[in-house]
């Protein structure tokens, strides 16, 4: 296999190469996924015939699945039990040349195989097993008192834990989710007792878990494949006979196994466990480089992020605010609404997008700028409707009617309040946009994403830490613009008033 992808890539190097849109390869937010990803974006620039952009760490597979569904990537790492039981929804869906018949019309298509299965399988506790007996799904039928810890997927699809629990007739004292790479330590810890592994998790290899064997056979194939918009297929011939010279039939169960437990166990990023498949070694003084790189990168990202909600926001938000002070029935409409998108959670809100604005920067700036509404529209519209009527006498001193009592008297007045609202909706904004990532919409998430899969405490708070700060310098920034545009008086008189 070392010598054979070498080949590959130098094939794929010496042809030329010619102008072509930007390819964009998308993952899963699991370790595995990662990996397969980042070999294929490898490939692919080795090949030379397009540009190659990475929108990894989308989630599950609805997420990922409406990407590439929808254009916003032109393929990620898929598996055949989940394409037919999840996205065609045809658990009779058996073959490929049915898979591929079924996603036809969807624009869709599979490659071949890439040569190992990733089924997904329950794991307990060594302990634990032996001291109840447990060596097969069925015998949980004995322990209703067991609790169940499992990924959001796997709890809601039909081939998870509902199937699963009608067919075995299996009862837990809970199950609730859990994200993959934090379900091991909450076994190891003892916390739950039960949680759902895939059989080439690199984790395994540590001592102490015991997979359960299916031994009704509920579990379908999981034949590891490419799932890919049909227009890159055709419109990238070279690119795509590349990604199947290199891992068509040449990734084994074993062996991705062991890269797995490269990156779960060996401390390894996707990038260095890629490119050791591939024959190439990338050290860790390079990772570093690049990683400092990428953070600089992601800091203008999400930067980029919040200021452009924050200003739609405003430019929104205070008009809206200005029209409640002015209509108490149209002001409790108008905070009625917004307020309702706060209860929205935040990640749904963002899958919302997907369908009609696709993946990336767009959607987050869109459902950030949603979010970021209510402070800055109840912040100008309690301003403005507890203004002190001494002070609004000015107005009428002045002969000020209006736009312009408006402008010159009511908005300057409730500034403090105004600008209190843009504040919290700044600093909320930071915090929510870390979850921008799931959505390709790049920003530190992309990091806390990606540390969360791999269980990489260092890359969660590398992206965590600067979140944090940045919230903490924009506080910094409000209060320092707050005391050079709002007159000493006025904020004496707002906050203290009679």
């Amino acid at each position: 296999m070392r010598v054979v992808v070498p080949l590959v890539l130098a094939v794929a190097v010496a042809a030329p190469a010619h102008a072509a849109s930007t390819v964009r390869v998308g993952s899963k937010s699991f370790t595995e996924s990662y990996v397969v990803a980042e070999i294929a974006a490898q490939v692919m620039e080795a090949a030379g015939e397009a540009p190659v952009e990475r929108r990894v760490g989308l989630g599950g597979t609805g997420i990922a699945y409406r990407a590439v569904a929808h254009g916003s990537v032109d393929l990620y790492p898929e598996y055949t039990g989940t394409i037919a039981r999840a996205i065609l929804k045809d658990p009779s869906v058996d073959s490929l040349e049915a898979i591929r018949a079924g996603l036809r019309p969807r624009g869709l298509t599979i490659s071949a195989p890439l040569g190992f299965e990733n089924t997904y399988a329950l794991a307990v506790r060594a302990d634990l097993a032996q001291r109840l007996g447990l060596a097969r799904i069925s015998d949980l039928a004995r322990h209703p008192e067991l609790t169940g810890a499992f990924t959001s997927g796997f709890l809601e699809r039909d081939d998870g834990w509902p199937g699963l629990r009608r067919h075995y007739g299996l009862t837990l004292a809970s199950a609730r989710t859990i994200e993959h790479a934090l379900a091991y330590q909450a076994l190891e810890r003892g916390t739950v007792d039960v949680i759902d592994v895939f059989s080439t998790d690199g984790r395994l290899a540590r001592a102490g878990v015991v997979v359960l064997h299916d031994d009704q056979r509920f579990f379908p194939s999981y034949a590891a494949v490419l799932l890919a918009r049909t227009e890159f297929v055709e419109g990238h011939p070279r690119a795509w006979a590349a990604l199947e010279g290199a891992l068509v039939g040449r990734l084994d169960g074993a062996t991705m196994t062991r890269l797995n437990a490269l990156a779960d166990l060996g401390g390894r990023s996707a990038r260095q466990v890629a490119a050791r498949f591939l024959g190439r070694e990338v050290t860790d003084a390079e990772e570093r480089a690049r990683l400092a790189r990428e953070l600089g990168a992601l800091t203008l990202e999400h930067l980029g992020l919040v200021a452009a909600a924050v200003a739609l926001a405003v430019v929104a938000g205070v008009p809206l605010g200005i029209l409640a002070a002015r209509s108490a029935g149209v002001g409790q409409v108008e905070l009625m609404a917004v307020g309702v998108l706060q209860t929205i959670p935040a990640l749904a809100l963002l899958c919302f997008m997907i369908p009609l604005l696709g993946i990336g920067t767009l959607p987050a700036l869109v459902a950030l700028f949603l979010y970021a509404l209510l402070p800055i529209v109840r912040g100008t519209a309690t301003g403005l409707s507890t203004l002190e009527r001494q002070l609004l006498e000015i107005a009428d001193v002045l002969g000020l009617t209006g736009w312009r009592r408006l402008a010159r008297i009511e908005l300057p007045l409730a500034s403090v309040s105004i600008l209190a609202g843009v504040k919290t909706a700044a600093i909320w904004t930071v915090g929510t946009a870390t979850l921008a990532a799931f959505i390709g919409g790049g920003g530190y998430g992309t990091l806390i994403v990606r540390g969360l899969a791999l269980d990489d405490t260092t890359t969660i708070l590398a992206g965590a830490i600067p979140a944090a700060l940045m919230a903490l310098l924009l506080h910094g920034l409000f209060e320092l613009v707050d005391r050079l545009l709002v007159p000493r008086g006025l904020r004496l008189v707002m906050s203290h008033p009679r």
